[in-house]
């Protein structure tokens, strides 16, 4: 692989680190983790907060090491399957368009999942950066 494509890949890459990251940081700094357990609870989900805690932290520490291209492969799929039940659950009913002929519908998100195991499947035999 050329030097160009190394750096649109890492470009991919922590650009969606941010994203994940900011998710999981904004939950924690305004105190909504335990309101996204309660929510997950009033959804069926067994253990909402013990998932809502567990999502919350996966997205923190994991972000960090996507950034950084650390566990790349490994990490993709579990934040895909975050992003597919928030689609599932909050997006599906919602529609197709976040904005414009439809409000906070599905479009995004799987933006979102595709790049995520893109991404990841680019790194299946990367080796990691030292």
């Amino acid at each position: 692989m050329n030097r160009q494509d190394e750096v649109l890949w890492a470009t991919l890459r922590i650009v969606l680190a941010l994203l994940i990251a900011a998710h999981g940081w904004a939950r924690l700094f305004a105190d909504a983790v335990v309101p996204f357990g309660q929510w997950l609870d009033d959804r069926g989900l067994p253990a909402g907060p013990v998932i809502a805690w567990a999502v919350t932290g996966y997205e923190i520490a994991g972000s960090a090491l996507f950034a950084v291209g650390r566990f790349v492969f490994p990490l993709s799929p579990g934040f895909a399957a975050i992003y597919l039940a928030g689609l599932v659950l909050v997006h599906l009913p919602e529609g197709w368009f976040v904005v414009g002929l439809g409000r906070n519908g599905m479009e995004y998100g799987v933006l979102l999942v595709v790049a995520l195991l893109c991404v990841g499947l680019h790194h299946r035999h990367a080796a990691p950066p030292a």
